[in-house]
């Protein structure tokens, strides 16, 4: 991200918008939106302030200044200094900024860091709606879970590698792994049957977790065998799951649960 807006060099390669580097914008906001870091306001200018000025260095007006804080919901703190918010106050004036200049491409790291679980949902919506309005938004997170809800594609990259390119539909179906849940009061007769056939079984306190074979395949067994089943459902890992099984050989640091 920093490197498509000229912040560090590109080895090799090149980033444009529209065709022009980002560094060519006389006025930038009106294109690209950026979030690197919510915390690069003066912590000594209020909300408001801290606004105008990035308005005026790029030709927007005043009163596009307020229609941002009233988007982002700190019309009541706008003549707060900066120094006073919370993280997720900043993540909002951070928003707020890149949403200035109603820019066509919107660039943001990490941008839920710091926000309560109402923040969450709203920079959720916020960019689902951005996205609607036929804007590229381009996001970069840790939040799993969060990206899983709003994101159509995903870049993966480790150790500065792209590792794949695909939607987040397609990337599950690739990489997490799938077992079928079962439950029912015949479960431990059934067991022996279905590891015969080539499943393998984990026992839990409500049903069992069968690897190895399809629902189709469970339930003719049950059904051949008079197996009565209360429940039978395919399930499938999350896009973390995924994630970690893909990149298991691409993280640089690895933590241990070593005990004391």
């Amino acid at each position: 991200m920093r490197c498509m807006i000229g912040l560090d060099q590109l080895d090799a390669g090149s980033a444009t918008f529209n065709g022009q580097r980002y560094v060519d914008f006389r006025r930038p906001l009106h294109t690209v939106g950026v979030l690197l870091d919510a915390g690069n306001a003066h912590v000594g200018r209020s909300a408001r302030n801290h606004l105008r000025w990035l308005a005026q260095s790029n030709g927007i007006s005043k009163s596009r200044v307020d229609e941002v804080l009233d988007l982002v919901g700190l019309t009541d703190v706008a003549r707060r200094k900066v120094g006073k918010f919370s993280l997720g106050m900043k993540q909002r004036l951070g928003l707020a900024a890149v949403l200035l200049g109603d820019p066509r491409a919107v660039i943001l790291d990490e941008p839920a860091n710091g926000l309560d679980p109402e923040g969450i949902r709203w920079i959720r919506e916020m960019l689902k709606k951005l996205a609607s309005e036929d804007r590229a938004v381009f996001v970069s997170s840790h939040l799993l879970s969060e990206i899983s809800l709003i994101a159509d594609n995903l870049i993966v990259i480790g150790k500065g590698r792209l590792i794949d390119q695909c939607s987040v539909t397609e990337f599950i179906d690739r990489y997490a792994q799938r077992w079928v849940y079962i439950a029912g009061p015949q479960l431990r007769d059934f067991a022996p049957i279905l590891e015969r056939a080539g499943g393998q079984v984990e026992f839990h306190e409500s049903g069992a977790f069968v690897h190895k074979l399809d629902a189709a395949a469970i339930g003719e067994l049950a059904a051949k065998n008079s197996i009565v089943l209360h429940q039978l459902a395919t399930q499938t890992g999350s896009l973390e799951d995924a994630f970690l099984e893909l990149t298991s050989s691409s993280v640089e640091y690895h933590g241990s649960l070593g005990g004391a």
